[in-house]
């Protein structure tokens, strides 16, 4: 079981969760990964926000969704679950959460940038309604592998 929590503001906590949260993106985004110091900076900016899956058993952080607000346009800038905890809806249950805020905050479209060689992701994405509307050729590059495309991906909550 998983509950989802908004960062705390207590120092110690919040640095906790913080630190948890740059830990996971390590390990799923390995050659990509967003550091404590990064995340802490993006933070400081009032449009950005992170939810987070916390283990009811453990009481450790297993997920996280970063966001970003501006007027009626939202953007996922990161999503990720720990391996030890993939395939167990927690990804889904941030969307739900996120979901429920963005429509009360009247926002009209969510966007996020997916891997096109990502196709758990994908799959889960448009699960929640999401649609590719923009693919950036050879997006992604890496030294040992071939550049990968980005999908842009969309979802409308306001038709």
């Amino acid at each position: 079981m998983f509950t989802i929590q908004s960062l705390p503001t207590t120092p110690t906590e919040r640095q906790w969760a913080l630190e948890a949260v740059a830990s996971i993106e390590a390990v799923i985004q390995p050659e990509d990964a967003w550091g404590l110091s990064v995340i802490n900076d993006l933070l400081e900016q009032q449009s950005i926000h992170l939810m987070l899956a916390v283990s009811c058993a453990a009481a450790n952080i297993v997920g996280y969704c970063l966001y970003q607000v501006v007027f009626e346009q939202a953007e996922i800038l990161r999503i990720g679950t720990h391996p030890n905890y993939q395939r167990q809806g927690i990804a889904s249950q941030l969307f739900v959460q996120l979901n429920d805020i963005l429509t009360v905050q009247a926002v009209e479209s969510l966007l996020l940038e997916v891997r096109a060689d990502n196709l758990a992701a994908i799959a889960l994405y448009k699960q929640q309604g999401f649609k590719v509307i923009h693919r950036r050729s050879g997006y992604y590059q890496s030294a040992h592998k071939t550049a990968v495309d980005a999908l842009i991906m969309q979802r409308t909550y306001i038709e």
